[in-house]
């Protein structure tokens, strides 16, 4: 239980001489510490507005000893999986604190941390001056561009825990190119490819290999960096667009082409320790922007857990043939990867086996939403065994309960959307029934203090149920009770796992 501090106890606690206590009261409550939410009944949850600080950075310095369990967390980025996140974090019984950085308007309005808006997270220094002045024992990365661009690296080198892979082992995520070749090496199964800089010798290949095909921008494309193909020509207006309009800039300069496969997508995390492996339990998302898995490809517009198509013996396959020799491969590449793997899978239609289409380094979005809710274990302390070395003989629990997310993304998304639209009643959502959550993806407060929508992806509707079906009621009740006319969802989130009648919303 983290301890209250007045202005009468923190002196003798700590052994420090008096300050300004009004003041470091209102820097605290209104930029750094969180107010800490009492009860943890249901998602949701209740609150009171006590002042609860956890004082580890000034414990550091003034001789107190503080149980080696409790930690001070701050989770980088500032969208709906790093919500989930703090989220999670929050009801972590080891966690004293949560800061985001740098957060979104939800997150903070929510009391699942404390945002730090000014703190620039592409300024490694910066991060870590801030981490030895709040005592923070724990960074999770949580967006992938910090990552390649080596912020893991410089927290560790500063020794700070850090959850999250260092630059070299990004380049899973950050080059496409990478991970096949390294598929090709160790034997991991995956679709066949080629890669090219040249748009004439791409487009001959795609015209040698026939349509349905997949073409890739090989870097970091904010999910919108690939096209499936259904005829020739739309395969070679993909490549020109990358290699010769360079609409992605330096992240298209160089192209995957790579077979078409048949069969069910799927999501398979596991975290990971640099030599150890753990699964996650197993999620399924929808990337297409329309119902029935039409129109264009998005970063997701929902998911579930558990995915009825992961099997126990499928993951069990995944984790022998994809995983563990992904892991030994980069181990002996010279890049341990620590962090969460994110595979994302097809389940081929012929065989029935797994191939990997991509990995992600970071946890999905918005599949970590269903599955920080579903989580029961310790957060934190997960992540730290992970940071350590020592996930060797940990175990996860997870509620039995199922999970769904429904996405609201502003009209126009994945294209051109407006910004600004007005969004009303979100704490009307997550009371129309037990156990649901909104998380907030791109929001912000308006100067008459109305959520507004900032981004594409927006709100992440969450909710936990004894089945998928009741999940998925659950989620859609609190849906409609959001009044937001510039945003938009899927209605059919499910239906693979769903019989067409019970999926579909009218």
């Amino acid at each position: 239980m983290a301890k209250i501090f007045t202005p009468r106890n923190y002196q003798s606690y700590f052994n420090v001489g008096p300050i300004n206590w009004n003041a470091t009261k209102n820097s605290i409550d209104n930029k750094y510490f969180k107010v800490r939410r009492s009860s943890r009944r249901g998602l949701a949850g209740g609150g009171y507005r006590s002042l609860t600080i956890v004082f580890n950075s000034l414990s550091s310095n003034n001789g107190v000893t503080l149980s080696e369990e409790r930690v001070v967390v701050l989770v980088i980025g500032g969208g709906g999986r790093e919500h989930a996140i703090c989220y999670a974090l929050n009801r972590s019984p080891s966690c004293d604190a949560v800061f985001c950085a740098p957060g979104n308007s939800g997150i903070s309005n929510s009391g699942d941390a404390t945002c730090i808006s000014d703190l620039d997270i592409s300024d490694s220094s910066a991060v870590i001056a801030f981490c030895h002045e709040w005592g923070v024992g724990l960074v999770v990365v949580g967006p992938e561009a910090p990552l390649v661009a080596g912020l893991a690296n410089d927290l560790v080198k500063a020794g700070i825990p850090t959850f999250g892979p260092s630059s070299e082992a990004a380049a899973l995520e950050g080059s496409k190119d990478f991970m096949k070749r390294l598929c090709d090496k160790y034997g991991i199964p995956t679709a066949k490819y080629q890669t090219f800089t040249n748009p004439s010798a791409a487009k001959a290949y795609i015209k040698e290999q026939g349509a349905p095909i997949v073409v890739k921008a090989d870097g970091l494309a904010a999910g919108k960096g690939v096209v499936v193909a259904i005829t020739l020509e739309e395969a070679y207006e993909a490549v020109d667009s990358m290699l010769v309009r360079s609409i992605f800039g330096s992240a298209g300069c160089r192209v995957v082409i790579e077979e078409y496969l048949e069969g069910e997508e799927a999501s398979f995390f596991a975290i990971v320790d640099g030599e150890n492996a753990i699964p996650l339990e197993s999620a399924q998302d929808h990337k297409r922007v329309g119902d029935g898995d039409t129109g264009p490809n998005t970063g997701g517009m929902g998911a579930y857990s558990p995915a009825p198509v992961l099997t126990k013996e499928l993951q069990s396959v995944i984790m022998e043939s994809i995983i563990l020799p992904t892991v030994k491969g980069m181990a002996k590449e010279g890049c341990k990867f620590i962090g969460v793997l994110y595979a994302g899978l097809m389940i081929e239609k012929k065989s029935g086996l797994p191939k990997l289409i991509e990995y992600n380094v970071r946890f999905g979005d918005p599949e970590c939403q269903v599955l920080m809710v579903r989580l029961e274990s310790d957060l934190a302390q997960v992540l730290l065994a992970a940071c350590r070395g020592e996930l060797r003989g940990v175990s996860v629990e997870w509620s039995a309960d199922s999970a769904m997310v429904v996405v609201m993304a502003s009209r126009g998304y994945p294209g051109n959307y407006e910004k600004g639209t007005v969004i009303q009643n979100l704490e009307d959502a997550e009371e129309v029934a037990p156990n649901v959550k909104v998380f907030h993806a791109g929001t912000a407060l308006d100067s008459d203090g109305n959520f507004i929508a900032i981004g594409g992806r927006v709100l992440g509707v969450t909710a936990k149920g004894k089945d998928l079906e009741e999940a998925r009621d659950r989620a859609y009740r609190a849906v409609d009770q959001i009044k937001w006319p510039g945003g938009f969802y899927r209605r059919d989130i499910g239906w693979r796992a769903l019989s067409h009648k019970q999926a579909t919303k009218v």
